[in-house]
């Protein structure tokens, strides 16, 4: 579908992107979770200092004017003499966002702005797991193909008992990623329980680059591709790779379940794709200033049938892309509720490096619908049964196979008659 030209030309329209956010700094939304960073300072400062640094930075750029000048004053009568060490500054600053009541803005110390951008350049260094906590257990719930993980022979379900002799029950997601990444060790040993055997596992870490897109073809017909998230700089090059690779079949399913968000610019590159000439999503930024994100000219376009798989987590990006392809009738929406996060964050790099996750901007959907804290309604609302996780039967895909063979079947008639 797309040729090598034509990928090019998307792949530079992404770096146009960028520059053009990089030159006209008034308004700045790259990102709905993360973005290019604004370099406040690279040398160590105080404590005080570094509080006095993320109290301008959110005065001066946090999306709702109003809130923030009546609530940052008191702050920094209430902390600025008080602090005497960095975690001091930690707490005023954390105590600060607080008062926005916004769970996105926040403050970064070293190891978290550190591991946004290694989220942002898609490389982890580990063995390849995803895990998660179930009642105070660590569970794993996928293996990463081709990773030392995978190569090791541990499967999903298997329980992480102990980390290099260090106990996970009852330990924090990330206490136990952070066992797994503890450079002080280049291989892992892991007890794991799968069944009721207990087995050991001695696992040589390395760098892993993640892939955030995936394809399938299903019966022939049906293009399937799942993005996992849109965090990745290497999203939009993954993303036209999937579509040529199911570009001979008749309709397409996008799967956006579990997608969290990530990259604004992703989201708004792979909804350019599938529309022409339309809107994509408004960004109001502080002081009302919009900008409308629309179709960029082209003379291509997906534009076979299409049903979009979406849950409760899929958020932020993820609702870009599906609210727009709703709004402008494009695809079928298929699954429940999305989660509901209309708002942009951009990370600002602090002294000391650390970092502040900032709300700057909201957005609405084509037909502007805020849908922040309400989430977008699937056009048919399918749910995952308890009965359906315990055969692995995904009732929602099916429900976008069975629509797609429908619609296949209607336009061969169509063109018959």
């Amino acid at each position: 579908m797309f040729s090598q030209n034509i990928k090019k030309q998307y792949i530079y329209l992404i770096i146009v992107i960028l520059c053009l956010f990089a030159v006209y700094k008034k308004p700045i939304f790259i990102d709905d979770n993360l973005s290019k960073k604004e370099t406040v300072q690279v040398e160590n400062v105080s404590p005080k200092e570094l509080f006095i640094d993320s109290y301008k930075l959110v005065k001066e750029n946090y999306w709702d004017k109003e809130l923030c000048e009546n609530n940052l004053s008191r702050w920094k009568k209430r902390y600025l003499n008080k602090i005497k060490d960095t975690e001091d500054a930690k707490i005023a600053i954390n105590s600060m966002l607080q008062s926005l009541d916004d769970p996105y803005s926040k403050f970064l110390d070293e190891e978290e702005f550190s591991e946004q951008n290694t989220h942002i350049n898609s490389r982890i260094y580990g063995i390849g797991v995803n895990i998660a906590s179930e009642s105070g257990k660590v569970i794993i719930i996928n293996v990463v193909k081709g990773t030392p993980a995978d190569f090791a022979g541990l499967k999903p379900l298997d329980m992480i008992l102990k980390i290099n002799n260090q106990e996970t029950n009852g330990k924090s997601l990330f206490q136990v990623a952070n066992y797994i990444k503890d450079p002080k060790y280049d291989s892992v040993s892991m007890e794991i329980l799968r069944g009721n055997k207990k087995l050991t596992k001695q696992i040589k870490k390395t760098e892993i680059k993640i892939k955030t897109v995936k394809s399938d073809i299903i019966d022939k017909q049906i293009g399937y591709i799942k993005i996992s998230s849109f965090i990745s700089s290497d999203t939009p090059v993954e993303f036209i790779d999937a579509i040529n690779k199911v570009k001979n079949t008749d309709a397409l399913i996008l799967d956006l379940r579990g997608n969290t968000g990530g990259l604004f610019q992703n989201a708004v590159f792979v909804a350019d794709i599938f529309l022409d000439d339309k809107n994509i999503v408004s960004v109001l930024g502080r002081n009302g200033k919009r900008s409308l994100y629309k179709t960029h000219k082209k003379n291509y376009f997906y534009d076979k049938p299409m049903v979009v798989l979406v849950d409760f987590e899929s958020a932020s990006a993820s609702e870009i892309v599906s609210g727009a392809l709703k709004d402008n009738k494009r695809a079928i929406i298929v699954g429940t509720r999305t989660f509901g996060k209309g708002l942009v964050q951009k990370i600002f790099e602090l002294p000391n490096q650390t970092g502040l996750n900032l709300t700057i901007a909201r957005y609405l959907t084509p037909n502007e619908t805020d849908i922040n804290k309400k989430g977008i309604s699937p056009d048919y609302l399918v749910q995952i049964t308890k009965e359906d996780q315990e055969t692995n039967n995904d009732r929602q895909l099916n429900f976008a196979i069975k629509t797609l063979h429908n619609e296949i079947e209607r336009k061969k008639l169509a063109k018959n008659n």
